[in-house]
């Protein structure tokens, strides 16, 4: 018997949404809690601007390799805490669809959308929280999850064909990053890929223009820009562990009784 291919990252029991199956369930308010322990999330070529002002765009090191930006260095998301996104810096439209999302179909023109039964958002029944189906039509919320996981559909093919093209032009190079917190600790970031600065500017005219006309140079210098980020990212690795370590450990925060 074959092995199930494993779920896409945050998503627990994904299912396509249907009328029939979910025309009482209903999406709670929620924060990013979900996304608290993980160290990278997928982007697409759509957000290579917002992405690489604030975060390393590496590519994972796959048989099809593809972007994401680095949220940490060790064991969890450094640009969430109690379940809010770092003010001010952009969230990865990966991030922002959950909990729902979409799957291919028959027809490679259609896709379904698909909601993440198996987070705590979703209500199956009750009055808590925005319905999803309202006289078996879908809401305004659901229409809305709807275009947005079409929006980011198209940008994810576009996104795979930049990428096969960096791969096609063996731009792509392993590239690790051994790293020293404050505190003593090594880390090591590895199985990402990144761009050779070198064998892309030894590029031949005719791919430079062909390129250029597909956008791909300026997404290439994009990503070799947010590399400096490593940096701001060791400096909040280390913020995150000295604040850990100053914090009063719970035997210290109770006072004995008088």
């Amino acid at each position: 018997m074959s092995e199930s291919p494993p779920l896409p990252l945050f998503y627990r029991a994904p299912e396509a949404l249907s009328s029939q199956r979910h025309q009482d369930w209903r999406l709670k308010e929620g924060d990013y809690g979900f996304a608290a322990a993980t160290t990278y999330v997928p982007v697409v070529v759509g957000e290579f601007v917002a992405a690489a002002r604030h975060y390393p765009i590496l590519f994972a090191d796959a048989a099809v390799p593809s972007p994401v930006v680095l949220l940490g260095l060790a064991d969890d998301n450094l640009f969430v805490t109690d379940g809010a996104w770092a003010e001010g810096l952009h969230i990865p439209a990966y991030v922002r669809r959950y909990p729902f999302g979409f799957v291919a179909t028959d027809d490679a023109e259609q896709f379904a959308l698909i909601a993440d039964v198996g987070s705590d958002r979703f209500a199956p029944s009750g009055d808590e929280g925005v319905a999803l189906f309202e006289d078996g039509a879908p809401t305004a919320l659901t229409r809305q999850a709807l275009e947005f996981c079409e929006a980011y559909r198209r940008d994810a093919a576009a996104t795979g064909a930049f990428c096969a093209a960096l791969k096609a032009s063996g731009l792509l190079v392993p590239r690790r990053a051994d790293v020293t917190l404050p505190d003593g600790r090594k880390l090591a970031v590895d199985g990402f890929l990144v761009v050779d600065a070198g064998a892309f500017a030894a590029l031949d005219d005719a791919t430079i223009l062909e390129w250029y006309r597909n956008g791909w140079l300026a997404l290439v210098q994009y990503h070799l820009a947010s590399l400096d980020h490593f940096n701001a990212l060791l400096a909040r690795q280390g913020a995150r562990a000295a604040a850990a370590a100053a914090a009063p450990s719970h035997s210290d925060a109770i006072s004995n009784p008088a």
